[in-house]
């Protein structure tokens, strides 16, 4: 082993809808994790890689933490449990609009670990000086042990200095992946986080969250590629809105789906949507574990 190397798990926690996911694709390049406005836009771990000849950076984006009212919550949960495992450096993203509210269970977590803290506030392009300091007094209470910065992911202000002290807190050992690869997730999990994401955005109230993508082909020919997909709801009434008035809103997130798989592939995509009733999916331990969760 090159006794220069380094290389380690980075891990992205906080509440909902403060950045998580815009700063995750900003440290790693690549549009990675879906970002809306929308609360839970982010259910699953996703880790990008980050590699240079030196060193190895795998970061992992996750679900918001939340106080769960249903079994997928429970389950997205999970995923937030298990990065409090295995991080050798924790990226908490907080907003100079958020009042503190992580839940104690994980802010007790933090108090007493000893894995490097960075602790992001974030969202400073839109904040006054004086709302920065009140935060930054609150949480040096909170969290005494951890380092802070005012970054903002959108406007990837300060990205290459916390870049450069993740390095620098980095253990020493051998990469974990490939240094070809970017993420540990599939061409499939994309295409479903592509269309999930533009359902978020075209559809309101419980809808989006009521909403499972399946990936049930994804052939890639040698100019195209071909994907067929299940977009899964839970009741018949919700069906008809997913699909619209003579099928205008579900033409619509074909068109933005198929247009963002293009830039994403970088190839020609043929995209079929089909919607269907798939009762109580998100409390069905065994349609949950199917769907990953």
């Amino acid at each position: 082993m090159d006794k220069e190397h380094k290389a380690g798990f980075v891990n992205i926690i906080g509440c909902p809808n403060v950045g998580k996911s815009t700063l995750m694709n900003a440290l790693v390049g690549e549009r990675l994790s879906i970002i809306t406005s929308k609360a839970q836009t982010t259910r699953h771990r996703i880790m990008g890689i980050v590699s240079d000849k030196n060193y190895q950076i795998v970061f992992s984006d996750t679900p918001g933490i939340i106080k769960p009212v249903y079994k997928l919550q429970e389950k997205m949960m999970h995923f937030v449990i298990n990065a409090f495992t295995d991080a050798d450096v924790f990226l908490l993203i907080t907003d100079v609009f958020e009042d503190i509210q992580l839940e104690d269970s994980y802010l007790n977590k933090l108090q007493k670990t000893k894995t490097p803290i960075l602790l992001l506030i974030n969202k400073i392009d839109i904040a006054t000086q004086a709302q920065l300091e009140e935060k930054l007094i609150l949480w040096r209470e909170k969290l005494p042990n951890a380092e802070m910065m005012a970054i903002s992911a959108l406007e990837k202000f300060n990205i290459d200095k916390i870049m450069g002290r993740i390095i620098e807190l980095l253990p020493k050992g051998n990469a974990f992946y490939s240094k070809e690869e970017f993420t540990d997730k599939s061409e499939r999990f994309f295409v479903s986080e592509i269309v999930r994401e533009k359902i978020l955005l075209n559809y309101k109230k419980e809808i989006p969250y009521s909403v499972e993508v399946v990936v049930n082909s994804f052939s890639d020919e040698e100019k195209i590629i071909k994907i067929q997909v299940d977009i899964l709801v839970e009741r018949d009434s919700q069906k008809g809105i997913i699909i619209g008035d003579k099928g205008t809103a579900l033409k619509r997130v074909g068109i933005q789906s198929r247009k963002d798989m293009e830039v994403f592939f970088k190839k020609q995509i043929y995209l079929e949507l089909f919607v269907k009733v798939d009762k109580d999916w998100r409390s069905n331990d065994t349609r949950l574990k199917n769907f990953g969760y």
